[in-house]
């Protein structure tokens, strides 16, 4: 970086994805001041907070203001979606995340839908409906299982998988009719189930560049085997194997080439994380969904496995002046397990006290990342249905796996529970499951 000044940095967002981002750029020597807002119970002991919403535009536009901040990152989609950096860009402050026109990648489902279409990028056939009749016809004459999903935001969960054409269409009804996603599922996307195993793959894009991070897979399920009601995710692990070379090739050449090119033609600079989900079928990679942010768990899995400045790599691309060549990804292995609230995801209790293991017990190559925490006095107590994301990283995926699943032996809270059984399918691959 030319420019050895300080940077002070606003983190804005309160979940396990800040605070993956915040441990990671607290590790870079151009760190100035770091604030986070909102923030949680864990993020308040590794830097400054506001108590400014992620959804406050106005007040975070003054917050990086009055503050004297050089860069604002966003975590969560939301604000991005409402022109948060619109506005701090207006007033000369960079930014990691793209303009609103960018966000609408993920804020609409449909418009998602329009450009994979406009733009030949890979995808499942499907439509965009607001008249219920019409999205009935579809259904019935459509020549494959179909998935249901809500155009606007819904916080991971606008997705329905039905089992038949019947569930299908109440689905459907439900969302148009029944306001089942408010205004979220006033549109909707009706398009065919696709069959083959999903990764996800994040970008760091600026312009026409950008910098592939690993393949990583997330556990969407609740129960172990995959198996209940779908959360925001349960764990993850990275790379995962089962994007290949040739899938990675496949992705370069069909998805990600179009897809920038299509950006670029649409007039859209777009500067911040593009998330790819794939689903690895047969016939080659297609997409699922755009999202314009790190996953969540699966940013706390990729920010350990960048071994350069990632401030200073988030800081290039939000002043437009990406150098691929200047970035390093670690060739080891990370895992993350998230321990969860009982009840999740349904309805769950809040404010028990959560204990956990002294720094010293914590090994090299581990971290305890805060999602759904508070602090109260000196205690740390619960206060999401994903309370805390325990990660490990190695040289091999079962050593990741291990600091991973030692941690959630040192910590407990009344009610809490998680998967033991991340990363399965590439345990299978491996031959040490059955």
């Amino acid at each position: 970086m030319e420019n050895t000044k300080k940077l002070n940095v606003l983190v804005v967002g309160s979940g396990g994805r800040e605070h993956a981002i915040v441990k990671a750029v607290k590790k870079s020597p151009l760190l100035g001041r770091l604030v986070c807002t909102p923030a949680n119970g864990g993020i308040a002991r590794d830097c400054e907070t506001a108590a400014v919403s992620a959804e406050d535009i106005d007040g975070i536009v003054a917050l990086a203001k009055n503050g004297g901040f050089d860069l604002v990152i966003s975590g969560p989609e939301v604000p991005l979606s409402m022109g948060l950096a619109d506005k701090l860009r207006a007033e000369g402050i960079a930014v990691y995340g793209p303009n609103k026109d960018g966000a609408t990648l993920e804020a609409s489902k449909a418009f998602s839908k329009n450009f994979l279409k406009k733009y030949s990028v890979p995808t499942a056939a499907g439509e965009n409906f607001t008249d219920i009749a019409k999205a009935v016809e579809y259904i019935e004459k459509a020549p494959y299982d179909v998935v249901i999903k809500a155009s606007g935001l819904a916080a991971g969960k606008g997705v329905v998988i039905p089992e038949n054409k019947a569930e299908a269409i109440a689905a459907a009804r439900e969302m148009l009719e029944g306001g089942a996603f408010g205004d979220s599922g006033r549109e909707i996307v009706v398009e065919e189930k696709m069959d083959g195993e999903e990764a996800s793959i994040m970008l760091m894009v600026c312009g026409d560049k950008y910098i592939m991070l690993p393949a990583s897979q997330d556990h969407k399920r609740v129960g172990e085997g995959d198996t209940g009601l779908n959360t925001g995710g349960m764990g993850a692990y990275a790379p995962a194997a089962v994007a290949t070379k040739e899938v990675l090739d496949d992705v370069r050449k069909n998805i990600i080439a179009p897809t920038l090119a299509g950006l670029k033609t649409e007039g859209i600079d777009y500067r911040g994380t593009l998330y790819v989900g794939i689903m690895i079928t047969k016939t080659g990679a297609k997409v699922v969904e755009f999202n314009v942010r790190f996953g969540d768990p699966e940013c706390q899995v990729l920010m350990p496995l960048i071994e350069s400045d990632a401030l200073e790599l988030m800081n290039d691309i939000a002043n437009g002046k990406l150098d691929e060549s200047k970035v390093k990804i670690s060739d080891g292995f990370a895992a993350i397990v998230v321990m969860c609230a009982a009840g999740y995801p349904n309805k769950y209790a809040k404010g028990a006290k959560i204990s956990l293991p002294a720094d010293s017990e914590i090994p090299d190559g581990a971290w305890i990342i805060h999602a759904g925490t508070k602090a109260s006095g000196g205690d740390i107590l619960t206060a999401g249905g994903r309370v805390l994301g325990l990660v490990g990283t190695g040289a091999t995926l079962t050593h990741a796996l291990d600091k991973a699943y030692d941690l959630c032996k040192k910590t407990s809270f009344d009610g809490a529970f998680y998967r033991r059984d991340i990363a399965h399918r590439e345990l299978r691959r491996m031959g040490l499951l059955k």
